[in-house]
C-alpha cells in the first residue's frame, strides 16, 4: 500500500469516526468542511445537505491536488429509515472497513438497524462504487461515489 492510499484511509477514518469536526469557516457557502492534515498531505471532505447530500473529498500533496472523489447519498425509504439510523449503521460499518486498512467496496456489515453493502470497481487510483443499506431486504439508503488520481 503506498503512502497516498494509507493517508486516504487514515484521513477518512479520523474525520468520520472522530465525529466530523467541521471547519469554522467553510470553503463554499452552505458547505460543511471537515479537514485533516499530516505531513505533506492535506485532506478536505466538503459536503452539502443532510439526509440527502452531495460532497467531494480532495487530497493535496505539498499544495498540489492529487486525488479526489465525489459522492451523492440519500434516504430512499423515509417511512422506514432516517438519517440518524443511517448514520449509526454507516459509522459502525465504516469503522470495521477502515480497520481493514481500506476504504473501497466488496464489503458487507450486518447491523440490527440494517444491512450495509458496499460494492466498488477499481482501486484508489480510479474507482466507482455504491454504498447501500437494506432494511428487511428492501433498499432504504443509497450513496453513489467515484474518484481517483488527479493528473495535469
Amino acid at each position: 500500500m503506498d503512502a497516498l492510499e494509507r493517508f486516504i484511509v487514515e484521513a477518512k477514518a479520523v474525520t468520520y469516526m472522530a465525529g466530523k469536526k467541521a471547519a469554522e469557516v467553510p470553503s463554499r457557502q452552505g458547505a460543511k468542511d471537515i479537514p485533516y492534515e499530516k505531513g505533506p498531505y492535506r485532506y478536505l471532505d466538503s459536503h452539502f445537505g443532510g439526509t440527502d447530500f452531495l460532497g467531494q473529498e480532495v487530497v493535496w500533496h505539498d499544495e498540489t491536488p492529487v486525488w479526489a472523489m465525489n459522492y451523492y447519498g440519500r434516504i430512499i425509504d423515509p417511512e422506514r429509515f432516517d438519517g440518524e439510523r443511517a448514520g449509526t449503521v454507516i459509522k459502525q460499518a465504516l469503522s470495521a472497513l477502515y480497520q481493514e486498512k481500506r476504504f473501497l467496496g466488496g464489503f458487507a456489515y450486518v447491523h440490527p438497524l440494517g444491512e450495509y453493502l458496499d460494492d466498488a470497481a477499481g482501486d484508489y487510483r480510479s474507482f466507482i462504487g455504491t454504498e447501500r443499506i437494506l432494511v428487511d431486504g428492501r433498499l432504504a439508503y443509497r450513496l453513489d461515489y467515484q474518484g481517483g488520481m488527479i493528473k495535469r
